[in-house]
C-alpha cells in the first residue's frame, strides 16, 4: 500500500468514530497544498494552514480564567486585543487530554484509543492568539459572551473569537459545565484521609472531571436539554458579572495557574456595549440569556439548535437577533421556532451561507484536507476561509448597528440582508404553505 494510501487509510479510520462530536476532523500541523473550492463550482490549489488569524488592526491574546474552585464558579477563556511581544507563544488549541477522553465517553469509544489516535491529529495544534500576553489597554471594548456548542467546550470556535478580538472586541468564551460540554473540570477541597504521593505534600484542591452526558435511549431528550439551557444562560450571565467586576478594577482570584495581569482590564470594557452569541446548542444559549438579562444589547444565533427553547420564551426577548445559519444543518421545524421570534419593533435577522455544514463554524472546518471533510460532511461547497470571513464580517456589521460603535463595520451591511456571492436572505428551507401562513 502507498504511503498516500495509508494517509487517508488512517484518516478514514478517525473520522468513522468521531463523525457526531461537534469537532470532527483531523488537523494539519503545517501548510499543505490541497485541491479545494475556489469559488461556488470552481476549484483551484490552495493552502490549508490551521486556524485563520484575525483580520483586524489588534494583535490577539488569550488567557484561562477559572474564578472560583468549586463548580457554581465561572470558567472561560478570555480573547482579547494584547500588547504586540515576541515573548508569548500562541495558545495550545486543545489544552488538556481530558478533552479527548471526554469524547471517547460520549461516542462510547475505547478511551486508550482515542486518546492516542486525537493527540496524534490535534495534540499539536496551535491558535493564533498569545497565550497570557499583556491587554492592550488604553480603549474601552465591546464584550461578546460566547457560548459552545453540545459536546465542545471553551477553544473550539477559536477562530471567531479572534477575528473579533482582532477588531477590537473583547471575548469570553464560557466552558459550560452543566454536562453538554465533552469534558471539563472544578476543584474540590481534599479531604484530610485522602492519600498523597509518598514524600509530597498533599495539594488542598483537587481535579473533578465532567463529561457530557447523554439522554438514555428511548427516554425523551427534552427534559434534559431544557434544564442544560437554563444552567447554561446562567452562566453566561456570572461570566458577564464577573467581566464588569474585573472592569470595575475588583481583584480577581484564578485557580488556574497564570501571570496574565488583569488589572490591566480596568475601565477598558464599555459596559454599555455588550452581546451574546453562540453556536447551534450555543445559539440556544445566547437566545436564553437575552431573555433572562437586558444587559446584552443583542444577540447572534449561529446555526441555532432550538430544541430546548420553550416557545413562551420568546415573548421575554426584546433585543435584536441575528440567525447566520448553514445551508446544510437545517430543517423544518427548527426554522419556524426561529421565525416565531420575528418582530415588528425590533430587528430580527436571518441569513444563510450557501454551500456551507453545521461544522463550517467551529474550528475543525480548517483542520482537514477536502476530500476527508467532504466525505465527512466537515466541509461544505464553500472555502472554509470564505465562509468563515462571512460569519465574522455579518457578525461586525450587525454588532456596529446594535451597539452603536463608530467604526467600518458598515461596509459589511449586505450581509445583514442577505445580499451577497455566498449567502442569501432567510432560509434556503421551505416551509409548508400552512405552518408558513400560521406565521404571519
Amino acid at each position: 500500500m502507498s504511503h498516500a494510501a495509508i494517509r487517508l487509510s488512517r484518516d478514514l479510520f478517525c473520522r468513522k468514530r468521531f463523525l457526531h462530536w461537534a469537532g470532527r476532523s483531523s488537523p494539519v500541523t503545517h501548510c499543505a497544498h490541497i485541491s479545494a473550492p475556489q469559488s461556488m463550482g470552481s476549484y483551484s490549489s490552495i493552502q490549508f494552514c490551521g486556524i485563520p488569524q484575525g483580520k483586524g488592526p489588534h494583535k490577539v491574546g488569550c488567557t484561562d480564567l477559572m474564578s472560583d474552585h468549586t463548580i457554581q464558579g465561572t470558567f472561560l477563556r478570555l480573547f482579547y486585543p494584547c500588547v504586540e511581544s515576541e515573548e508569548y507563544e500562541e495558545a495550545v488549541w486543545i489544552p488538556r487530554r481530558e478533552y479527548y477522553l471526554g469524547l471517547a465517553d460520549t461516542l462510547k469509544l475505547n478511551r486508550t484509543v482515542v486518546d492516542f489516535v486525537l493527540k496524534y491529529y490535534f495534540g499539536s495544534v496551535k491558535c493564533p492568539a498569545m497565550m497570557n500576553a499583556p491587554f492592550k489597554a488604553g480603549e474601552r471594548y465591546p464584550l461578546v459572551i460566547f457560548s459552545h456548542g453540545l459536546g465542545a467546550f471553551r477553544t473550539l470556535y477559536s477562530a471567531i473569537c479572534i477575528g473579533l478580538a482582532s477588531q477590537g472586541f473583547v471575548v469570553a468564551a464560557v466552558e459550560h459545565r452543566d454536562e453538554s460540554a465533552s469534558a471539563t473540570f472544578y476543584f474540590r477541597e481534599r479531604s484530610c484521609t485522602d492519600p498523597c504521593e509518598e514524600g509530597e505534600e498533599c495539594d488542598p484542591l483537587e481535579e473533578v472531571w465532567i463529561y457530557n452526558k447523554t439522554p438514555k435511549p428511548g427516554t425523551d431528550e427534552f427534559p434534559l436539554r431544557c434544564e442544560q439551557v437554563q444552567k447554561r444562560s446562567e452562566e453566561c450571565i456570572r461570566a458577564l458579572d464577573l467581566m464588569l467586576e474585573i472592569n470595575a478594577g475588583r481583584p480577581v482570584t484564578n485557580v488556574l495557574p497564570s501571570n496574565f495581569d488583569w488589572l490591566l482590564l480596568k475601565d477598558s470594557i464599555d459596559v454599555q456595549r455588550v452581546a451574546a452569541a453562540g453556536h447551534s446548542f450555543g445559539a440556544a444559549t445566547a437566545i436564553k440569556a437575552l431573555g433572562k438579562d437586558s444587559r446584552f444589547r443583542c444577540g447572534i444565533a449561529l446555526d441555532a439548535w432550538m430544541f430546548s427553547l420553550r416557545e413562551e420564551v420568546f415573548s421575554t426577548i426584546h433585543q435584536p437577533v441575528l440567525f447566520v445559519n448553514s445551508e446544510k444543518f437545517q430543517w423544518v421545524d427548527n426554522v419556524i421556532l426561529m421565525k416565531k421570534m420575528d418582530s415588528t419593533s425590533v430587528e430580527r435577522k436571518m441569513i444563510t451561507i450557501k454551500g456551507s455544514v453545521h461544522q463550517s463554524f467551529p474550528d475543525f472546518t480548517f483542520l482537514t484536507g477536502y476530500l476527508i471533510g467532504k466525505i465527512f460532511k466537515l466541509k461544505g461547497e464553500i472555502d472554509p476561509y470564505v465562509g468563515m470571513d462571512i460569519i465574522i464580517n455579518v457578525m461586525l456589521a450587525f454588532l456596529q448597528k446594535h451597539l452603536g460603535l463608530q467604526k467600518d463595520f458598515n461596509q459589511w451591511d449586505p450581509l445583514i440582508e442577505g445580499e451577497g456571492e455566498f449567502v442569501m436572505p432567510g432560509s434556503n428551507i421551505e416551509l409548508p404553505p400552512a405552518r408558513a401562513e400560521s406565521l404571519k
